[in-house]
């Protein structure tokens, strides 16, 4: 038996990596169920406080490479604390915000604390320290870490502003998401790379990268998955809330306290995350198996289904949560494949770099869904046209994952 053979699958920096994540979407989840409160609280459009949403999405996007950069160029640990800290001084500062722009502009600073605690940092650490044959099923748990994160986040919003305003609840997140760092001793991932790899620069192989077909692909087919998933995230709680119809008072619903479809909104969101763990790790098991891009296509391919076919029924308590279960089950089950086929196709070295701007076309994509989703609301006061672009954006994913080579490009050192 060899010693890569002998590796463990659970190490303490996956452990450590998962904590940080689960932390991080709990509270990026659960913005949704803001929607409302502020916009109220404040008599602004929808759009207002979407925009925020959006940019903090675009600027997750931009931020994603620059950290994965700075992971990689200063270490991992170094690039977690300062996400962490500004993740925690952007929600702080919004919590004292009065106008619109004010948000929008605090936004950038959220994003940025995103995109330091998020997928291209941790996952390139976990990549590096896990061994070939548990890799794609240690991204897979990886990913469903910040799943569980969503699984708690919106409820916990929801549960927290019966008793708080909204601004103490940010702060509230802000002093949690500094808790996470408690983590980062944990945080040692080594540098698996090839000989040929760690003498190849950085412009080299994003030179490289960037002159191959399968990544601008690989670029393209994300950005549906962050348009769908954004919007989602930061709409559906409000269009359940104005659109589902009633729950019944002596249904099993209301027998375990959810009497009203704001709080269904919250629980949808939640109920997405449960289902996202086991579709994550399934997807990273799968992800061993079978060939990423098909995989990946069939993902796409099921959720322009599902999202077709929800919009087409009469929107009920069941069909909300019928949906929010498939939904989730394929929600982030797209992130263990593509940053798995990331480092099959070009390496483990410069991977964070390499995800994050492949993660910046899903941002772009998030950024759209957001804002489209309170510009057309303001304009038409429902979301129907918005949800359609996703269901056509989704089946162009499926596409587009077809013609990928999957196959790994050989290093060209100096």
């Amino acid at each position: 038996m060899s010693p890569a053979s002998r590796a463990p699958l659970i190490t303490p920096v996956l452990i450590a990596g998962s904590v940080i994540l689960m932390i991080g979407f709990a509270i990026r989840a659960s913005f949704g169920v803001f929607q409302i409160p502020v916009a109220e609280e404040f008599h602004w459009a929808r759009s207002e406080f979407s925009l925020a949403i959006a940019i903090q999405n675009l600027a997750w996007g931009i931020g994603q490479p620059l950290f994965g950069a700075l992971a990689e160029k200063f270490g991992d640990r170094r690039a977690i604390f300062a996400g962490a800290v500004l993740y925690a001084l952007g929600l702080v500062l919004t919590a004292l915000s009065t106008a619109a722009w004010q948000h929008q502009t605090l936004a950038v600073v959220i994003g940025f604390g995103i995109a330091g605690t998020g997928f291209g940092v941790i996952l390139a650490i976990v990549g590096r320290a896990t061994a070939p044959e548990h890799r794609s099923m240690a991204l897979g748990i990886g990913t469903a870490a910040g799943s569980a994160g969503q699984v708690i986040g919106a409820p916990a919003a929801e549960f927290l502003m019966q008793y708080y305003s909204w601004q103490w609840v940010f702060v509230i997140f802000a002093a949690v998401i500094l808790l996470s760092l408690f983590a980062l001793p944990f945080i040692r991932s080594p540098q698996v790379a090839s000989r040929a790899e760690l003498e190849e620069s950085l412009g080299q192989v994003l030179n490289r990268a960037f002159r191959d077909p399968s990544y601008t692909l690989i670029f393209l087919g994300f950005f549906s998955c962050g348009y769908q998933l954004a919007f989602i995230t930061a709409h559906f709680p409000a269009f359940v809330t104005e659109l589902c119809g009633p729950i019944d008072p002596s249904g099993m619903l209301s027998m375990i306290g959810i009497n009203t479809t704001s709080a269904l909104g919250a629980v949808s969101i939640a109920v997405i995350g449960f289902f996202n763990i086991v579709g994550t790790v399934l997807a990273g098991w799968m992800g061993k198996r079978w060939t990423k891009k098909y995989l990946l296509a069939g993902i796409y391919a099921l959720r322009t289904l599902v999202a077709a076919v929800f919009i087409l029924l009469p929107i009920t308590p069941t069909s909300v949560l019928v949906f929010s279960a498939a939904m989730g089950a394929l929600w982030l089950a797209t992130v263990p494949l593509t940053s798995g086929l990331v480092a099959h196709i070009w390496g483990l070295r410069y991977m964070g770099t390499l995800y994050g701007f492949v993660f910046l076309s899903h941002q772009i994509g998030g950024f759209l869904g957001v804002w489209l989703g309170g510009k057309m609301y303001d304009l038409h006061g429902d979301y129907t046209l918005v949800w359609w672009i996703g269901v056509g954006v989704g089946a162009f994913s499926a596409l587009v994952h077809l013609p990928i080579r999957e196959a790994p490009m050989a290093p060209r050192p100096a």
